[in-house]
């Protein structure tokens, strides 16, 4: 179909289209289709290419991130649902709703010098679970909470509960701030949210 991967993220396939480029992104069994006339792809894959498709339409949920359109008409993405799904793990793993925190980590914190008490086996495949929720969280759109996340993955061989609770204020980060979003701004422009967008349309690839 003319679609190469692209050199930055070989999942991400790619079509010089003259005047832009559309776009497949790959997960496993997933696709994100890019193009000013998408239905004509999904027409190829089903009709010459035998896929059996399911779902198709514009974009609302894919991969645990919700995708949506703010009142400018930019394209919009959060893993809203994601964080719904964390948050109700965490009821049912400590019966109560994480506290509320600013900050994913406390400034000047050392967690390689913890010296509470080592987790058993249940709190350790707990720790792992919910560090693994929170890396994927990551993957669809939440870098802030990148620096502590993987530093406390470090400690998977050793845990202690002074991890355990670290973890548990990531989440309660989340939790406060759930509602955050990412816009995806095509033009160079001022967004009226007070950031300078510099992403031009062939920058993209």
């Amino acid at each position: 179909m003319g679609f190469i991967p692209s050199k930055a993220e070989r999942d991400i396939w790619m079509c010089d289209c003259g005047d832009h480029y559309e776009y497949i992104a790959v997960y496993i069994d997933d696709l994100m289709i890019a193009s000013k006339d998408p239905s004509t792809i999904i027409k190829t894959l089903s009709d010459e290419h035998k896929f059996k498709l399911k779902g198709t339409g514009a974009v609302s949920f894919h991969l645990g991130c919700d995708w949506f359109r703010d009142d400018d008409g930019n394209l919009c993405y959060a893993p809203h649902q994601h964080i719904e799904k964390v948050m109700d793990n965490y009821l049912c793993l400590f019966g109560k709703r994480p506290h509320s925190a600013h900050s994913p980590i406390v400034q000047g914190d050392h967690p390689e010098l913890d010296t509470s008490d080592l987790l058993d086996d249940a709190g350790t495949q707990i720790y792992q679970s919910l560090i693994g929720s929170l890396q994927w969280a990551i993957q669809i759109g939440r870098f802030n909470i990148t620096t502590a996340v993987m530093t406390l993955s470090r400690f998977r061989a050793c845990l202690r509960q002074g991890h355990l609770d670290r973890v548990k204020r990531v989440i309660g980060y989340l939790s406060k701030f759930k509602h955050n979003i990412i816009r995806i701004c095509t033009d160079v422009k001022i967004c009226r949210y007070g950031a300078n967008v510099l992403l031009r349309h062939k920058d993209v690839h």
